[in-house]
C-alpha cells in the first residue's frame, strides 16, 4: 500500500465528515485511512466506521498520530487535522510531488474555508513564510499536513508525546535533519479558521508568532507558556452575547466579563457601540447584527423603528444565526448567556443550550412593579418585546437598584447594579456643575431650557466640543466623564439604567425625564422618585429643574443610605453557569 491517512480526533463530529468525503471523492485510490481516536464523547467513532475507517484509540495530537502510525501498511505516512478538506486530486499531486523531489516529509499550503478577505490575506501569507523559511529551519503544523515517508517515521521515533505544544514543529525539524523537507507547491489543503474565530486575530497571531520566534532561537514553549488548549479542558464553555442599544448592556457585560474570562471560556458576541466597547477590551469579539430604536424629540417613534428593524431583519437574521451557528457547533458552548440578545437566545434554543438571562429588563416581566395606570399601554409593549427577546431561559439574573416582589423565586434572582471599577474608585464630592447625560441627540428642548437657568451644566450626548454660555458640552471621553462625573452636584438624564445605578452610587441626586414609550426608563424613574433619590418627569421644565436644584440637600441626605453591594450577581452568574452546565 502506498499512503495511509491518519487522523486524530476528539468531538469532532461537525468536522470530520467533511474531511473523509473529500478523501473518498479523490483520484488517487492507494490508501488506507486510520482515525485515532481520544475517546470522543460525541459520534466521531461511529462516523469513522461509517465510512469505512480504522479506528484506534488515541490521545493528545502526538499520541493520536503515533498511535496511527503503529498499524500504518502503507510506505507513506499522511497526517491531517480532522477540521480540513482536501481539495480535487490533492493526493494524486501530493504523492507525485514528494516522490519526484526524493523528499522525506513534507508540508503543503493552506487555503481557509472562509470568504473574508482578511482570512486569505493571513494564510496565504503563512504559505509564503512557509517556503520563505524552508531551507533555514524545516517547519509545520498539523494544520498543514504532513507527509513523511512511514520509515524516517520510525527511525525518529515518532512524535514526541512529551511536547503539549508544538509537537509537529519538532517532529518536522528532527526528519528534516536527516532527509530533504520541503512546502509542496501545488497541493493545497482546505482549513478551518475555527481556532482564529475561538480566539480571535490578535490573541492567537500573537500565540504562533511567540511559538515561531522562540522555534528559531531553539526553544520549546508548552501549551500552558501560551495559554493553548485542545478542547480537553474542564473549564465550563460560555457563549456570551450582548445588546448593543446604548451602552448600559455593554458597560455591565464588561466588567462581569474581566472576571468571567480568569476561569471560563468565553466567546463574546455583540452589535454596534457595545461590540466597538468590548472589543477594545477583549480579543475574541465577534461582531453581530442588532435592532436600533430610532429616537425623535425625546420620544420612541415606534413606526420608524419597525421599519427600520424590517428592512434589514431578512440579512440579520441569515447573516447572524450562519456566525453564532458555525461558531457554536465547534465551541460547543456549556451555556448561552444572553444581556437582552436576541440572535443567542435563537441559537440556544436551536442547539438545546441552556441559556441564561442577565439584564435588567426582566424586573418588567418577572416582578410585581408598581406604576402610574397611565403608563399600562407602554408596560404592554415593553412586556412583549422583552418576552419575544429573551425566551425560555433556564434563571434569570437580575440587576436592579429597586427590588420589588419576584415572581418565580426558583427561577429568578435579583441582584444590586454592576459597577465599573473606575466608578466605585472615584472620591466623590458636590461641585457647582450639574452634569448632564442624554442617549438621544434629539432632545434640542432641554438645551433650551438649560440655556435660561443659571447655573453651569456640563452635556454629553450631543456629540460635541464646545461652549455655549452656562452650557460645556463634551465628546465622550470617559476619564473627562468620570471627572465631571465625581464632582457633579446633580445628574439630568433620561432614565437610563446604568447612569443611574452610578450616579446613585456615587450620591449624586438624579433629575430624571425618560424617553417617552421607553416603559423600562419610565419604571427607573417611578422608583427612582419613590426611593427619594430624585425626581421623575415627564416633560423637562424650567421650573421643575429649578425646584430639583433647590431640594438637592434632602435627594443627598437620603442617598446616605443607598448601598449598591459589591458585585455580588458576578458570583452569583458563575454558580448558576457551574449548575446549568450540569442540567439546571
Amino acid at each position: 500500500m502506498k499512503l495511509s491517512i491518519i487522523i486524530p480526533t476528539y468531538n469532532e463530529e461537525d468536522y470530520l465528515p467533511g474531511l473523509l468525503e473529500s478523501i473518498k471523492r479523490q483520484d488517487f485510490r492507494d490508501y488506507e485511512v486510520i482515525v485515532a481516536d481520544a475517546d470522543s464523547t460525541d459520534n466521531t467513532r461511529r462516523i469513522a466506521e461509517e465510512y469505512g475507517c480504522r479506528v484506534v484509540d488515541g490521545g493528545m495530537p502526538a499520541a493520536g498520530r503515533n498511535r496511527g502510525a503503529a498499524v500504518a501498511r502503507g510506505e507513506l505516512l499522511l497526517f491531517l487535522d480532522a477540521d480540513l478538506v482536501l481539495t480535487d486530486g490533492y493526493l494524486r499531486d501530493a504523492v507525485e510531488e514528494f516522490e519526484s523531489e526524493d523528499l522525506g516529509i513534507a508540508i503543503t499550503q493552506m487555503i481557509p474555508l472562509s470568504t473574508r478577505k482578511r482570512d486569505k490575506i493571513l494564510h496565504e501569507f503563512a504559505n509564503r513564510f512557509m517556503i520563505l523559511v524552508e531551507s533555514i529551519k524545516p517547519h509545520g503544523a498539523g494544520c498543514y499536513g504532513i507527509l513523511v515517508r512511514r520509515d524516517l517515521h520510525e527511525r525518529v521515533g515518532g512524535f514526541d508525546e512529551s511536547l503539549d505544544f508544538g509537537e509537529d514543529t519538532d517532529y518536522i525539524e528532527r526528519i528534516g535533519k536527516i532527509s530533504k523537507f520541503k512546502v509542496l507547491r501545488k497541493p493545497r489543503v482546505l482549513v478551518s479558521i475555527r481556532r482564529l474565530e475561538k480566539e480571535g486575530l490578535m490573541n492567537l497571531a500573537f500565540k504562533y508568532t511567540r511559538s515561531t520566534i522562540y522555534d528559531f532561537m531553539g526553544k520549546r514553549l508548552s501549551a500552558e507558556d501560551l495559554n493553548y488548549e485542545f478542547g480537553y479542558d474542564k473549564k465550563p464553555r460560555v457563549l456570551y452575547s450582548v445588546c448593543g442599544e446604548g451602552m448600559g448592556h455593554a458597560i455591565r457585560s464588561g466588567v462581569i466579563l474581566e472576571e468571567l474570562v480568569k476561569d471560563h471560556e468565553v466567546l463574546i458576541f455583540a452589535s454596534d457601540r457595545a461590540y466597538r466597547y468590548l472589543s477594545s477590551k477583549f480579543d475574541n469579539v465577534h461582531e453581530i447584527y442588532g435592532f436600533n430604536t430610532v429616537y425623535e424629540d425625546n420620544s420612541v417613534n415606534d413606526v420608524k423603528t419597525f421599519v427600520r428593524a424590517m428592512r434589514t431583519f431578512p440579512r440579520d437574521l441569515k447573516e447572524n444565526l450562519k456566525l453564532l451557528y458555525r461558531i457554536a457547533r465547534d465551541f460547543k458552548p456549556d451555556v448561552v448567556v444572553s444581556d437582552f440578545e436576541f440572535y443567542a437566545s435563537l441559537i440556544s434554543n436551536m442547539l438545546r443550550i441552556p441559556l441564561i438571562s442577565i439584564d435588567n429588563m426582566h424586573v418588567i416581566t418577572k416582578c410585581r412593579i408598581e406604576y402610574p395606570d397611565r403608563f399600562r399601554k407602554d408596560k404592554l409593549k415593553a412586556e412583549a418585546v422583552v418576552r419575544s427577546f429573551i425566551v425560555r431561559p433556564r434563571r434569570y439574573l437580575i440587576t436592579s437598584y429597586f427590588f420589588p416582589e419576584v415572581r418565580d423565586p426558583e427561577r429568578v434572582s435579583m441582584y444590586p447594579p454592576v459597577l465599573r471599577e473606575e466608578i466605585r474608585n472615584l472620591k466623590p464630592y458636590y461641585g457647582d456643575h450639574v452634569l448632564v447625560y442624554q442617549t438621544s441627540k434629539s432632545n434640542e428642548k432641554l438645551l433650551e431650557i438649560l440655556r435660561s437657568i443659571d447655573r453651569k451644566f456640563i452635556v454629553y450626548g450631543f456629540d460635541v466640543d464646545r461652549e455655549e454660555g452656562n452650557l460645556l458640552f463634551r465628546k465622550f471621553n470617559e476619564d473627562l466623564f468620570f471627572r465631571d462625573f465625581e464632582s457633579a452636584a446633580a445628574v439630568i438624564t433620561n432614565g437610563g439604567f446604568t447612569l443611574i445605578s452610578e450616579a446613585l452610587h456615587l450620591k449624586k441626586p438624579v433629575y430624571s425625564v425618560p424617553v417617552r414609550g421607553q416603559f423600562e426608563q419610565i419604571l427607573n424613574a417611578v422608583y427612582l422618585e419613590r426611593l427619594g433619590y430624585g425626581e421623575f418627569h415627564e416633560e423637562t421644565r424650567r421650573e421643575s429643574i429649578e425646584g430639583f436644584l433647590g431640594r438637592l440637600d434632602i435627594y443627598r441626605k437620603n442617598l446616605e443610605g443607598y448601598d449598591d453591594g459589591n458585585n455580588e450577581i458576578i458570583d452569583a452568574l458563575k454558580k448558576t453557569i457551574r449548575e446549568c452546565a450540569g442540567g439546571c
